[in-house]
């Protein structure tokens, strides 16, 4: 139930309340009796919100198992950016050879499968001039490299070679499929926003003019509308809180 999240339940109560007030005007239109009009608009509305309930489900357990795994990528690849060469060499090797691969370590990189393979694991992604040296170094004969990510020259410039490069998404599926991933990262947890920094971003004095627009907006539309008493209650909180976070709010 961990991916049963607040934000789903208030898409339930949202689509759940507006099949109930549908359902309802609909039943008083054809005058059937106010008593009997609320108990089907309220069964209707509890259908409407079953029904929604497995798609919106699945769909947010897929979405939060996929920021899981991009967070071990990031929190891998960061790993990789920031360990010291030999140690980088030396979780490749243990990885490719886990994958049933033939590598060996060389003087600076590796040999897997015939070909050298240097890692090239950096903040920033690969580019070009580095692609160059290599080239210089040791000429047209094919090897390869391991990186993070590729800016769109190096890409051309290896294709050009007809090069390899393992990006990012291939070496945290290498390790991953493998089962060889460091048990201790550096850095390993990507540091996330807390709630105070949250709220006080919700209060910076910057804000002050979309709060004031939004709850301007709503009063407005109070005046055009057959269910006025939720316009004004929103846009007046919404007015409060743009004076109070230009009085009280912080500054950026």
């Amino acid at each position: 139930m961990k991916h049963f999240r607040f934000s789903m339940i208030s898409d339930l109560l949202f689509y759940g309340t507006c099949a109930f007030v549908f359902s309802l005007c609909i039943l008083r239109y054809f005058k059937v009796p106010l008593w009997l009009s609320l108990i089907v608009a309220g069964m209707l509305a509890l259908a409407a919100a079953g029904l929604l309930f497995v798609p919106m489900y699945l769909k947010s357990r897929k979405k939060l198992l996929g920021k899981a795994e991009k967070e071990r990528r990031d929190a891998l690849l960061l790993h990789l950016a920031l360990e010291k060469p030999e140690r980088v060499q030396d979780a490749l090797l243990d990885a490719y050879l886990a994958d049933g691969k033939e590598a060996r370590k060389e003087a600076e990189g590796l040999l897997v499968e015939g070909v050298p393979l240097f890692p090239l694991f950096t903040m920033e992604p690969v580019g070009a001039d580095t692609i160059a040296s290599l080239l210089r170094r040791y000429g047209t004969e094919s090897f390869a490299i391991a990186c993070n990510a590729l800016t769109a020259d190096a890409e051309k410039l290896m294709s050009s070679f007809g090069l390899r490069a393992e990006r990012g998404d291939d070496i945290f599926a290498l390790f991953e499929r493998t089962g060889t991933t460091p048990e201790k990262l550096i850095c390993g947890e990507i540091p996330r926003k807390t709630a105070k920094q949250k709220l006080r971003r919700s209060f910076q004095k910057s804000n002050a003019r979309p709060y004031f627009t939004s709850g301007i907006l709503l009063l407005l539309m109070s005046l055009f509308t057959f269910f006025p008493v939720y316009y004004i209650i929103s846009g007046s909180v919404l007015l409060f809180c743009s004076v109070v976070v230009r009085l009280f709010g912080y500054a950026e």
